[in-house]
């Protein structure tokens, strides 16, 4: 085993020049080449001034070499979830500059070279440093910022190596998740930095991926739920079990499905780990055998447990003297740990009376037709109304296609009307074949408003793979894009067209954030209000290129590619 280093004196005491710290495309790069890297991003941020700096790039290694360079400087430094333009459109009024990707029109920071990071002196940091600043998933509401000091983030990454260190050894660190959420920041940076794991600088965003990275010998591989939930069955775990070393789940609650995948795929049930952006690790539980097994509180955490609220007390959190957190979960306590008995009731006032939606999805879900339910508050002109986004059982999808949407809609408010009062009822439904959900395996209030777009069309999956999918696409008569377009006789635009198939390729493959052109485009006929679409969307991720063809009963309507790129921050 490698000594275990403090975050505070990782740059101090440091590790063998050739130790190697991060695996990439171009070979490893190891620990001589990080503390020159982190000494040239030292030297950047202590040059341009300021305190506050945004950090997005792609690259582990990179970021991991900038997010210390910038502890080393006194800058603390803000964890964008994505390079969206509003996303780092937001962050100007907050932070002095941006490293990695910037807004439009602003150049970011870069490392200065030739730095000689073997004579760089670096200095212990103050565990009182106010390290960084991260932001909740917004999975009920608006992202909310939670800073972060350094002390907070290095007594986490400890209690992770007092647990684990010894159960999965040396090997290298392997991740689906993204190192800009905590979670990914923790499992994928920190830990292996400070216990002398080498990490890989760029993510698994595909099963394909993750099974040829165990090929290549012995991981540990920190993942979602979201993809331990679509390891497909047709490719060959069994050949890679034995390498897998030590497997980890976080960011959002592991369903039947992916911890029985689990098991039979990959020969091992995760490590499960319960916390959050606010509080960080509370508790862990490992499912080999038992799917009730309880959690198991962390060193140094303490947790009060009752059916209205779950609170923590941790060196995770920073609290004032005596205080606890309180958390959204309701818990039974049991010893060594607690029992998770879902969430807080969620309540809004519609029509001058409380309606819980918490209670409503419960109600649907325990009434068949849906697997899952999120109910989620709209705004209509002046009013507010309730919506259902759900993804229907198998009689719920046999009900559509017999009788349509709206009659699975109808049957769905027979099914809560005994329960609410009819001015209560939701009033607008998307069905789905999965939650939409982030790179943490999280359903925001965000996402599942935007299924309620008037300009997204209604869709549903008829089949899909990692590198084609499949859509039946409703082309609404009111949709907005018909307005003047034109008068007498409404046909959907074709610019329309190419946006609903890079939208909707969007939400099924993780495609490079830019636009860089079209080519062969096509339009055969026009598509007239209620045509009822068959749009196919294939993936070249070699060349970034997502092909589009959109048919009816009618025949072909358009046709062509997209060519896609950048990301690499």
């Amino acid at each position: 085993m490698v000594e275990p280093l403090a975050l505070e004196t990782l740059l101090v005491h440091g590790r063998p020049a050739g130790h190697p710290v991060a695996r990439s495309e171009d070979g490893v790069r190891d620990f001589g080449a990080f503390r020159a890297r982190v000494a040239g991003w030292r030297s950047a941020f202590a040059a341009h001034g300021g305190r506050r700096y945004a950090l997005f790039t792609e690259d582990t290694f990179e970021f991991a070499a900038a997010l210390l360079g910038a502890w080393h400087a006194g800058v603390c430094i803000y964890l964008p979830a994505d390079a969206r333009p509003a996303t780092l459109d937001a962050l100007k009024a907050h932070v002095d500059g941006f490293a990695g990707r910037a807004p439009q029109g602003q150049g970011p920071l870069a490392p200065a070279v030739n730095e000689d990071g073997t004579a760089a002196a670096f200095q212990p940091l103050s565990p009182r440093l106010a390290a960084l600043v991260v932001y909740t998933s917004g999975s009920s509401g608006e992202p909310t910022a939670i800073p972060k000091r350094l002390s907070q983030l290095s007594s986490e990454v400890a209690t992770l190596g007092r647990l684990f260190d010894e159960a999965v050894g040396d090997v290298p660190v392997r991740a689906t998740v993204s190192h800009q959420h905590i979670y990914g920041l923790l499992f994928r940076v920190l830990w292996p930095l400070t216990s002398g794991r080498p990490f890989d600088a760029h993510a698994l965003p595909y099963p394909e991926d993750i099974l040829a990275s165990l090929q290549a010998g012995p991981a540990l591989l920190v993942a979602s739920p979201a993809h331990l939930k679509r390891l497909p069955a047709t490719l060959d775990w069994a050949a890679v079990r034995g390498n897998l070393r030590g497997l980890f789940s976080s960011g959002g609650p592991l369903t039947p499905e992916a911890l029985q995948a689990c098991r039979d795929l990959l020969g091992r049930a995760p490590v499960e780990v319960y916390g959050s952006s606010e509080t960080g690790g509370v508790a862990w539980r490992r499912r080999d055998t038992d799917d009730s097994a309880s959690w198991r509180t962390m060193p140094g955490v303490e947790v009060r447990a009752d059916e209205d609220a779950l609170s923590v007390r941790s060196p995770h959190l920073d609290l004032a003297p005596g205080g606890w957190f309180t958390t959204e979960d309701r818990a039974r306590p049991v010893p060594g740990g607690f029992e998770l008995l879902g969430r807080r009731d969620r309540l809004l006032k519609l029509e001058e009376k409380r309606v819980s939606l918490s209670a409503m999805e419960r109600t649907l879900v325990a009434g068949g037709l849906l697997r899952e339910a999120r109910v989620l508050p709209l705004t209509e002109g002046h009013r507010v109304i309730l919506a259902v986004v759900g993804v229907p059982d198998a009689e719920g999808w046999r009900l559509q296609e017999s009788g349509g949407r709206r009659s699975l809609s109808q049957a769905l408010r027979e099914k809560l009307a005994p329960h609410f009062e009819s001015s209560a009822l939701p009033r607008r439904f998307r069905y789905l074949e999965a939650m939409p959900v982030n790179s943490q395996g999280k359903s925001t209030e965000a996402a599942l408003a935007a299924l309620f777009d008037p300009k997204r069309p209604p869709f549903r999956v008829l089949e899909r793979s990692d590198e084609r999918v499949l859509l039946a696409v409703e082309v609404p008569a009111n949709s907005p894009y018909f307005e003047g377009h034109f008068p007498g006789s409404p046909i959907l635009p074709g610019v329309v067209q190419v946006e609903w198939s890079l939208l909707l390729g969007r939400e099924h493959f993780a495609l490079p954030p830019d636009f860089l052109r079209l080519e062969t485009l096509k339009f055969q006929q026009v598509i007239p209000p209620g045509t009822l679409l068959t749009l196919e969307l294939t993936w070249a991720k070699e060349s970034g290129r997502l092909g589009f063809k959109l048919t009816s009963a009618a025949g072909a309507h358009a046709s062509g590619r997209i060519v896609l790129g950048g990301g690499a921050g």
